[in-house]
């Protein structure tokens, strides 16, 4: 263990600028000066993620071969997460009893509520409190942001958008009562702002954003301040940590420039953010890392694309619209093309939880201490089922996640049951989730600290 000093910095340390309030990664210096097993009891699992793709999956390219056991070779959608396949999980027989009879809106609305949508298409919806508000209540609190929503496509469709259903079942992954959805952000300046501005509405914020060149260059004379109070270790922590974020807003600062010379957006992408469907992914999965990083939050969700989009693919080999592409009835060409879409949002998830591999933290990396769940609502989307749903589990390896494996649970299992599992090992303990029939045995094993 490092030596520290008698006055350890302040974990909650903050540095300010022109309407800049920047947390720092855990440091050395923010270690208490007494004894490693007082430090030790820092939580196993520091935080969980929650990752949402629609329209279900291809499972012949999806699912391992066999009834379980270790994922010696990764399918072809998977294959991408190769480089951390020790730290996942591949689990298959899982069903959302309550999103049937079977809808788009309703894949979405009980994905993390495991709840029955109130059948409506006004603003009397009723669903159920979802489990990452259910973390962000227990875990999130002590942050500056109890949680954090994002997704891919602008909330721009209102009323009925699937079989009587309103649109907010489609629009909102995370809800904090049963009749409060969360909007989430697509856009990445927002998210940069929202993380790192001080404050203000957003009107304030963007006249402080044109007041400055750079939010770093800001708090120069704090970061020099600081600097003298740190060992070699923490100064190149904090100079990685603020080079990333240099480089989210270089990259934030291209996009809203070269969106002035599409004369033709996508309906669905807001205004400003990367032309490319995977830059503007790989821009909202790095603003999550510098969230995590930072602590500014513990809690994040994030719907990679709405049920029932109509985005096209180009990019690799799929210029056909993504909906009407998984009402495949069995057609060969249909279902590779439903796989290569599979296989290149779990791309973007996979560098994601490569980055995270690569960052200490503790005795280990950000990988270790975070539990993320990857997934659909639906099975087969051209039957709309919301049976054998497609899910991996990755990290979380500091509390005993036994990773490289392809569990296979009898169909039906409730997905509700995952959900239990993974927030008690998140240190929320619960009896019971929603419809849940108890814990599942087999994921972890006992950590010896």
């Amino acid at each position: 263990m490092p030596p520290v000093s008698k006055r350890p910095l302040s974990r909650r340390t903050i540095l300010r600028g022109s309407g800049v309030a920047m947390s720092l990664p855990v440091l050395d210096a923010m270690l208490p000066s007494v004894s490693a097993s007082t430090v030790s009891r820092e939580p196993n699992i520091r935080r969980i993620g929650y990752y949402y793709v629609p329209m279900g999956y291809h499972p012949d390219a999806w699912t391992p071969k066999g009834s379980g056991g270790p994922l010696a070779k990764l399918t072809p959608s998977l294959q991408p997460l190769e480089s951390v396949k020790e730290q996942l999980l591949v689990m298959t027989g899982f069903d959302l009893q309550n999103a049937y009879p079977g809808s788009h809106a309703t894949s979405n609305s009980a994905f993390l509520s495991a709840a029955r949508a109130k059948l409506t298409e006004s603003t009397d919806y009723y669903l159920g409190t979802t489990v990452d508000q259910i973390a962000a209540l227990k875990i999130g609190q002590d942050s500056p942001m109890a949680s954090l929503e994002l997704a891919m496509d602008s909330v721009n469709t209102v009323g009925q958008c699937d079989n009587g259903y309103a649109c907010v079942y489609q629009n909102n992954l995370s809800w904090s009562s049963p009749t409060t959805p969360l909007p989430a952000e697509s856009h990445p300046r927002l998210v940069f702002e929202m993380l790192f501005g001080d404050g203000g509405t957003p009107a304030e914020r963007l006249a402080q954003l044109h007041r400055r060149a750079s939010l770093l260059d800001s708090i120069t004379s704090e970061m020099k301040r600081l600097t003298q109070q740190l060992g070699a270790n923490d100064r190149n922590r904090v100079d990685d940590y603020l080079t990333s974020i240099r480089e989210v807003e270089r990259r934030i600062k291209n996009a809203e420039d070269s969106a002035q010379d599409n004369p033709l957006p996508d309906l669905d992408r807001p205004v400003g953010v990367p032309a490319a469907y995977a830059d503007h992914a790989r821009l909202m999965f790095e603003l999550q890392i510098l969230a995590f990083r930072g602590e500014v939050t513990r809690i994040s969700t994030f719907q990679l694309a709405r049920e029932a989009s109509t985005r096209t693919y180009p990019e690799i080999g799929v210029p056909d619209p993504h909906h009407p592409t998984t009402h495949h009835g069995n057609n060969p060409d249909k279902l590779a093309k439903v796989a290569k879409i599979n296989r290149f949002h779990v791309s973007l998830f996979a560098e994601f939880l490569e980055k995270l591999a690569k960052i200490p933290e503790g005795d280990g990396t950000m990988l270790d201490h975070s539990l993320f769940l990857y997934g659909s609502g639906m099975g087969d989307p051209d039957a709309h089922d919301h049976a054998n749903l497609p899910i991996l589990v990755a990290g979380g390896q500091a509390d005993g996640l036994r990773g490289g494996r392809h569990i296979q649970y009898d169909n039906p299992t409730p997905l509700s049951n995952l959900h239990l599992t993974l927030l008690n090992h998140a240190g929320v303990p619960l009896e019971t989730f929603a419809d849940s029939t108890g814990q599942l045995k087999d994921l972890f094993e006992p950590v010896t600290l």
